[in-house]
Parts: C-alpha cells; structure tokens; sequence
C-alpha cells in the first residue's frame, strides 16, 4: 500500500491535486481547518478524485499539520496510473 507524502493547503480557491517536479503532492481544498472539518474534506475529495473507498484512505500522520503523511489502499500499478495522471 503507498504511502504519500501530502502538502495540504485548506481555505484554497478551488479544490486541486497536482504533483511537482521533485514528486511533492500537493493537494489544494476549500474547506477551511477548523475542527478537523478539512481532514474530513480531504478524505471525501481523494476518494472521489482517484476513483477509491473512504476507508481506502489513511492520514496516518499529520492530522494537525499541512503535512501529511496518506496510506492509499490501492495496488502499485493504479497508483503508478494516479501518479502519472497528476503530475506536472
């Protein structure tokens, strides 16, 4: 199961998942970080932009932080697909 290392950035514009050069996710939300509302967001907008299970996601580290560390219960080769998808 892969681990992502996440920049969280909540009170965004707009919702959005990019990753960078150096293969840093960034995932950008609306919602804003009060009362865990926004790790509650984060897990609704994953699931439904790659396509997996709520309980297929894991914030195993970071619930207080912009830096997260995401279990995503999915095979090697469709976060491979994922990785690609969002890469800049």
């Amino acid at each position: 199961m892969p681990i992502i290392q996440v920049k969280v950035k909540p009170g965004s514009f707009k919702d959005e998942i990019s990753i960078d050069e150096n293969n840093q996710w960034l995932i950008k939300i609306r919602e804003k970080p009060i009362d865990g509302a926004a790790n509650e967001y984060l897990i609704k907008f994953l699931s439904k932009e790659l396509k997996v299970k709520k309980s297929d996601i894991v914030i195993e580290k970071g619930l207080t932080s912009q830096f997260k560390k995401i279990e995503l219960n999915v095979s090697d080769e469709y976060f491979n697909s994922l990785h690609a998808q969002f890469k800049k």
